[in-house]
Formats: structure tokens, C-alpha cells, sequence
């Protein structure tokens, strides 16, 4: 697969670089963990099995072999000579094929799965790239234009996904499946966009206004932001007494709020400690959510509590492990 056009920021990730925080190690991986698993699940590989990660302007891709693809998350007007290719759904390219991303319709980040993975070296046991040590992806870094990615040959469970689509000669290019998985809602561009969350063990050191502006207010993701956070701005937020803290622990979806008052969501590639008092917990559902939205957009927080919480995500893996079923069922 040859990167004929670099695209904004794309990179390969999985599903993160876990058991290494404690040596200062981020745990980075795809920003959107929901999408990186359906479009594996939808080509046959394993869930946690690396993608390219594709950001608002998608590359050019030339395919040089036969394989088979799934593009999930946002919609970034995905093309193949002029046609479109339909996505959440497993499609077959042929050869010399190139794929092509064009206008950002929905959502800010994409997700390219090929049929037996991409050949990555794993370090610490993750292919995803951390792009400030270097390390991990291809070459530790976002791809270019000239970089050339190996794939992995077709396991024997992934062949009958490929000969059912083969019978099915719709184009010269590609043939994709007629079922598909149903794009999840809050995927879709959205100018009131709402992300619950839970309250942070600093939340009680915040005077009574700034807890109701927190959730009554909406802040805008300023272009301030990446991977490694979103700077949000909106009315100040401040805490009741001055308050001097020890660095304690954070993880994607921490919201944290600096001297100035303006939030910071924590996401994919923060640090693994932070200093700033933390007034809430994105709901790990919803960090799907957070992902695909993009500078410029607005952000309500609305409460839930701990239970709430897990309930959601409990049920949120059991709609996984359906489609991980149905998809078992064409196959067989």
C-alpha cells in the first residue's frame, strides 16, 4: 500500500500501549476505540489489531494487491475512480487500485482496516505510533508521501469473507458487501454536541458557580488542540480557595482545568500525570464521541453517575459482541 498523498495527520494505531504508564510511558492508540474495532471486526481480524488512523484530509492510497478493506468512523468522502466507497461495510479492492478521501462530511478522524493487518513492528507491545518519543507506527511518525506499507497475508478464517464478496461483480475496482453495520449516531456533525461525564475528585473545590456553569455552559474546542488534548474556551471556571495539589494520575477523557479557568480534555497521547485540579471523568462511551468531534465544534457536559457510567459501557460491549456474531454467521 503506497502513500501517494500524505493527507493531514495520518498514522497507525491500535488499541493502545498498556502496563507502562508507571515508567512514564503514554498509552496512546486510536483516539476512536469503537470504530478501530468494528472496522476489524468487519474485515476478520482481531479486534486490537493496528489501523491507519486518518484525520479530517485523508490521503491517496495505491492498493497494489488484492485485499480486503473496512473504513469506519468519519466520513471523509471516500473514492475509488470517481466512485464512492461505501463504508461499515467489508470491501474487496483489486489491485493497482487507488483509494482516495476527499471533503470531511461527518466527524474528524477515519479508520482504515486491511485484511490481515499491516506488517508494524510491535514496541512494548503496541504497533501505535507515539509521535513525540518516536516510536511505534512506521517509523514513529505520520505517514508521508513515498512510504510504502507491507500487509500481512489473509488468514484461512478471512478467505470466505473474500469469495462471498467475489461473487458479488458489481464494479471493476471494488465490490463491497450489501449488509453494513449501522454508523452510530453520534458519529453525525452536530453543533449541540453532548458528552456525559462523571464528576473528578477535585469537582468539590470548585465554587458553587463555576460547578453550575460547568454543566449549564457549552465551551468550544479551540484550535488549540491534538492528540494529546482538547483546549476548550468558555466562561472561566475557578476554585473556591487557591489550591496547591500533587501530580496525581489522569487518562483520556480527564478534564482538567488550568490557572486561566479554560478546560483541557485529556485524550489518546496526554501524559500520564497532571498537576491541574480534575472536575470530571468523560464517560468511556462517549470518548468515541469526543474523537470525532473537531475545532470550532461545541461541547455540553451532562452528569451521570459511576453506575451510569458502567451500565452504558456494559451495554455498549454486548452490541460488540453482537455484531462480532452476526459477522461469524455470513462468514459460516
Amino acid at each position: 500500500m503506497e502513500v501517494l498523498k500524505a493527507g493531514l495527520f495520518t498514522s497507525i494505531q491500535d488499541l493502545g500501549r498498556t502496563g507502562y504508564q508507571k515508567y512514564g510511558v503514554i498509552v496512546s492508540g486510536a483516539m476512536d476505540a469503537f470504530s478501530l474495532r468494528i472496522a476489524n471486526l468487519l474485515v476478520g481480524n482481531p479486534e486490537p489489531e493496528a489501523v491507519m488512523e486518518i484525520t479530517m484530509i485523508g490521503p491517496y492510497l495505491k492498493i497494489k494487491k488484492n485485499t480486503m478493506i473496512a473504513i469506519t468512523g468519519a466520513d471523509l468522502s471516500p473514492m475509488i475512480a470517481g466512485e464512492r466507497v461505501p463504508m461499515w461495510r467489508p470491501v474487496y479492492i483489486t489491485q493497482d487500485t487507488i483509494l482516495q478521501f476527499g471533503a470531511c462530511k461527518t466527524g474528524c478522524r477515519t479508520y482504515l482496516a486491511v485484511a490481515g493487518g499491516y506488517n508494524i513492528k510491535a514496541v512494548m507491545g503496541s504497533q501505535s505510533t507515539y509521535l513525540r518519543a518516536g516510536i511505534g507506527g512506521f517509523s514513529g511518525r505520520a505517514l508521508r508521501k513515498g512510504d510504502v506499507l507491507q500487509v500481512l497475508p489473509v488468514k484461512d478464517h478471512q478467505r470466505p469473507f473474500i469469495k462471498k464478496l467475489q461473487k458479488n461483480n458489481q464494479t471493476k475496482n471494488f465490490i463491497s458487501s450489501l449488509w453494513y453495520v449501522p454508523e452510530p449516531l453520534g458519529l453525525a456533525s452536530s453543533k449541540n454536541i453532548v458528552i456525559r461525564v462523571t464528576r473528578g475528585n477535585e469537582f468539590s473545590l470548585f465554587d458553587t458557580v463555576s460547578q453550575k456553569k460547568f454543566f449549564e455552559k457549552s465551551f468550544h474546542i479551540t484550535t488549540q488542540s491534538d492528540r494529546m488534548g482538547y483546549r476548550l474556551a468558555g466562561d472561566a471556571l475557578t476554585l473556591e480557595n487557591p489550591t496547591e495539589m500533587l501530580s496525581e494520575a489522569v487518562t483520556f477523557g480527564t478534564i482538567q482545568i488550568p490557572p486561566d479557568g479554560q478546560p483541557i480534555i485529556l485524550l489518546a497521547d496526554c501524559q500520564t500525570t497532571g498537576g491541574y485540579p480534575k472536575i470530571a471523568q468523560v464517560a468511556r462511551v462517549d470518548l468515541t464521541i469526543l474523537a470525532q468531534s473537531k475545532p470550532g465544534q461545541r461541547i455540553h457536559f451532562s452528569e451521570i453517575s459511576l453506575q451510569e457510567a458502567e451500565d452504558l459501557y456494559i451495554k455498549r460491549e454486548i452490541y460488540l459482541q453482537e455484531i462480532k456474531r452476526n459477522i461469524a454467521l455470513y462468514v459460516n
